[in-house]
């Protein structure tokens, strides 16, 4: 449930304001470096979750 509260305030639109500039990292806007990572790392921790929670 705080995943889910985290990322929920994570993808909140005043926060991804913040990220809409046209710096980029990496040759990747920072908008959608910001967005897909918070992607990947809700993934991996849900993997986690998933495996601890499955025995």
């Amino acid at each position: 449930m705080l995943t889910s509260l985290i990322l929920a305030l994570a993808f909140n639109l005043p926060l991804l304001l913040i990220f809409n500039s046209e710096a980029a990292i990496f040759g990747i806007p920072k908008i959608l470096f910001y967005v897909f990572s918070l992607w990947a790392a809700s993934a991996i921790v849900s993997l986690i979750i998933i495996q601890k929670y499955n025995d």
